[in-house]
């Protein structure tokens, strides 16, 4: 198998773990319905674990573009693999999706929620706030890479490192993952919710596409920011990328930090 099906397969493994473990709890008549929240985040990062195990050494299961983008950055992976690489998770996480869809088949018209559905194939706020949501994806995602690669530089008993960046991606989900749903993976989100919108889904509803660039660009952008921190600051590598990418992460932020502000003032003058 060459990296990119391993890419493709391991990232539709993921999906099948974690879209399936949110169908699970939000779809009815699952005999896991309404499990809960710590359901979820143990669903998706032993999701991660098995993938990893599966395709580790075939691709290096990086398995989200935004791990891609941040390795390449540190200079663990060539920049010219990276379209590949996203390219295959993209079309895993949409199989993945889709896999997921036959195997509720029968659950989704026993669900009335719109939302309930959507929330199987991709990410959602609990609060809308342009800059809060698109913060907490750069946060968790940095808080992904960082914790990545500080994983790679420790020893652990042969093999044990995949089941490791499960229990982080656990963490993350309880510690950070309450605000936005945690994507912290562009192609996690935006394959299955591709998937959402053109399967025929029963009374499915939008695909939410407004909120789609955010945990798109979120985790992109943490996702490098992650890579280029590591090296600064855990190898003392201090290159012109650590200060390009920061510059741009504040640039963003502070931008959508403005416009938030004035949507807020705007909308409690109108009230």
């Amino acid at each position: 198998m060459t990296a990119f099906w391993g890419e493709v397969v391991g990232t539709m493994l993921l999906i099948v773990f974690g879209a399936g473990v949110c169908a699970g709890v939000n779809l009815k008549k699952s005999l896991s319905h309404q499990s809960g929240w710590i359901v979820i985040v143990f669903g998706w990062g032993l999701g991660v674990a098995m993938a990893a195990y599966a395709v580790g050494g075939i691709s290096g299961a990086h398995l989200n573009p935004a791990v891609t983008v941040g390795l390449a950055f540190v200079g663990d992976f060539p920049w010219e693999q990276v379209p590949s690489y996203i390219l295959a998770q993209m079309l895993g996480a949409f199989l993945g999706a889709v896999l997921i869809f036959l195997h509720y088949l029968p659950h989704w018209k026993e669900t009335d929620d719109e939302g309930a559905k959507l929330g199987v194939f991709s990410t959602g706020p609990a609060i809308k706030n342009t800059f809060a949501n698109l913060f907490s994806e750069i946060l968790g995602t940095f808080i992904l890479v960082l914790g990545i690669l500080a994983i790679g530089a420790n020893e652990f008993t042969e093999g044990l490192n995949p089941l490791i960046v499960g229990f982080l991606i656990v963490a993350i989900g309880i510690s950070l993952g309450g605000t936005t749903g945690y994507a912290i993976n562009p192609a996690r989100d935006l394959g299955p919710r591709i998937a959402h919108f053109v399967l025929p889904i029963p009374g499915k509803g939008g695909s939410n596409w407004g909120y789609s660039w955010i945990p798109v660009l979120g985790p992109l952008l943490g996702g490098a920011f992650g890579g280029v921190f590591y090296n600064a600051v855990f190898k003392g590598h201090m290159t012109s990328s650590f200060w390009i990418v920061s510059v741009v992460l504040l640039v963003v932020l502070l931008g959508f930090y403005i416009q938030t502000k004035k949507q807020t003032m705007g909308n409690s003058v109108n009230f």
